[in-house]
């Protein structure tokens, strides 16, 4: 078994297994199934951003985006409201 990297996320260190993507933390994180596009399969709305070292990656590009050991990302929800 290969050891997990250790990422930042929203500020606070959590391990996850080598090879995970972008896709896959938006999965565990929403409890959704999503498709490789990153939309919610059931049609829903998502409502999320991410970024990995400061960048914004494209939900397009969530699947194809690995995260490595010391990545930093940030993952927000848009909220409605004011």
């Amino acid at each position: 078994m290969t050891a997990p990297i250790t990422i930042t996320l929203n500020g606070e260190r959590r391990d996850v297994a080598p090879a995970t993507t972008a896709l896959d933390l938006v999965t565990a994180l929403t409890d959704k199934e999503l498709g490789p596009d990153g939309s919610p399969v059931d049609g829903s709305r998502l409502g999320i951003a991410l970024a990995i070292d400061g960048t914004v990656v494209r939900r397009g590009r969530w699947l194809e985006s690995v995260l490595a050991d010391g990545h930093t990302v940030d993952v927000v929800t848009a909220v409605q409201g004011g």
